[in-house]
């Protein structure tokens, strides 16, 4: 794994398997993101309900940009002040450069992450994740968020991380895309009652909080296209930190935290509501 061949021909599907079971036909979340991001693999079908969510939110571009700045910032600050050293990265989505592995091993080379995502679209692109420093280490595991004793059990993650030493459970843009029927709360809990004092835990969620219309709008373009959502209040997502310390400046709207760590040279002037996204990131007592 450490020279970002993890998956090899025996442990993934074949190509042709892959493509099959990825649909093109419909939206998908994933795609859609790629698209907010300016990338390219998406479809006419994810393009159309994207630009649909634009309709009633214009900002959603602002909205990814500033997600993924996030969480780039977030890991920077992990790994230099707070010396983390191996990432758990749930609903990874598609790959888009700087990965999360690019930024901390920029930081620290050796640093480990495991890749989690469910869908065979991230599978099909799942070496692009895997190109790692020859001191640190990447891995990709295909495993259900809503399942998180699978995702704990599994022996490619055993094999990369060491759970006996803190690890950052990176969960950035998923659990909006978990229903409260789905149990989000006990799912971080589980994740994080394996995980070692010193752990971090760090979670950027879609709010409605500042434009609540347009945001039951855009929840039901996902809905409609087959994506189970819920955007959650701020008190909603502070839920999920319950129990552990957050770091300065606690929870924030996305662009607000820690804007001195953003690499990005050129930063549009965006408000509260053009960005709508708590963010926090908190460390396991």
């Amino acid at each position: 794994m450490a020279d970002g061949t993890a998956l090899d021909d025996s442990e993934s599907e074949s190509a042709a398997d892959i493509q099959a079971s990825i649909r093109t036909d419909i939206p998908h979340s994933a795609r859609m993101y790629d698209y907010y991001l300016g990338g390219r693999t998406n479809y006419r079908p994810d393009r159309e309900a994207a630009d649909e969510v634009a309709t009633v939110f214009p900002s959603v571009f602002h909205t990814a940009l500033e997600n993924r700045d996030f969480m780039h910032r977030a890991t920077r600050v992990l790994a230099r002040s707070y010396g983390i050293r191996q990432w758990l990265d749930i609903g990874t989505g598609i790959p888009t450069s700087p990965n999360l592995h690019e930024v901390a091993q920029s930081v620290a080379a050796d640093a480990r992450v495991v890749y989690v995502d469910y869908d065979p679209i991230v599978l099909n692109y799942a070496r692009a994740l895997l190109r790692s420093t020859p001191t640190g280490r990447t891995a990709y595991v295909q495993a259900d968020a809503t399942d998180p004793d699978s995702i704990l059990a599994d022996q490619t993650l055993a094999a990369t991380l060491d759970l006996s030493r803190p690890v950052a459970l990176s969960l950035n843009a998923l659990l909006h895309f978990i229903p409260d029927d789905r149990d989000p709360y006990g799912i971080v809990d589980r994740l994080m009652s394996e995980l070692p004092s010193g752990s971090a835990l760090a979670i950027s969620h879609c709010t409605p909080d500042f434009d609540p219309e347009s945001w039951a709008e855009v929840v039901s373009v996902y809905r409609n296209s087959g994506t189970p959502a819920q955007v959650r209040t701020r008190k909603e997502v502070e839920r999920f930190f319950e129990g552990y310390d957050l770091i300065e400046p606690g929870i924030s709207v996305g662009h607000r935290w820690r804007p001195e760590e953003t690499a990005r040279t050129e930063l549009p002037r965006v408000s509260d509501a053009d960005v709508s996204l708590w963010v926090g990131v908190a460390i396991k007592p």
